[in-house]
């Protein structure tokens, strides 16, 4: 693949995205830091400029820089990133028609989200 069809493919990962992280500001059930780790991951591949500006947003930037520098999931995010995923695992258990191996698939990867944000630490080490 030319190197600018990977820069613009990039660019579109980056904006999509960013513009899903966004929404997750104003609707509860869309997280919005991991959607911005992974804009910044598309910009950092697609834009120095862009990826720059997020990494140093006033509202995203701190976050950003935590996470990369010290991979510091905050408390708050922890506790809506289970709380939505218990939610998500109690309608799928008792509200939807699913088959047996699509419900265990389902809880295992909500199991390995929650293991893997239980793991991280909440704030930067002193």
């Amino acid at each position: 693949m030319h190197s600018t069809t990977k820069r613009y493919m990039y660019l579109g990962l980056g904006w999509l995205f960013f513009t899903l992280g966004f929404i997750g500001v104003f609707l509860p059930v869309l997280p919005t830091t991991p959607f911005m780790i992974l804009a910044l991951w598309g910009f950092s591949k697609g834009s120095e400029r862009l990826h720059n500006w997020l990494y140093t947003h006033p509202k995203y930037g701190q976050a950003l820089q935590d996470w990369d520098k010290y991979r510091v999931i905050p408390l708050k995010a922890k506790i809506t990133a289970i709380t939505m995923m218990s939610i998500s695992a109690f309608i799928i258990i008792f509200y939807i028609d699913v088959p047996k191996y699509g419900l265990y698939c389902a809880l295992a990867l909500m199991a390995y989200g929650a293991f893997y944000v239980l793991t991280k630490p909440s704030k930067k080490a002193n």
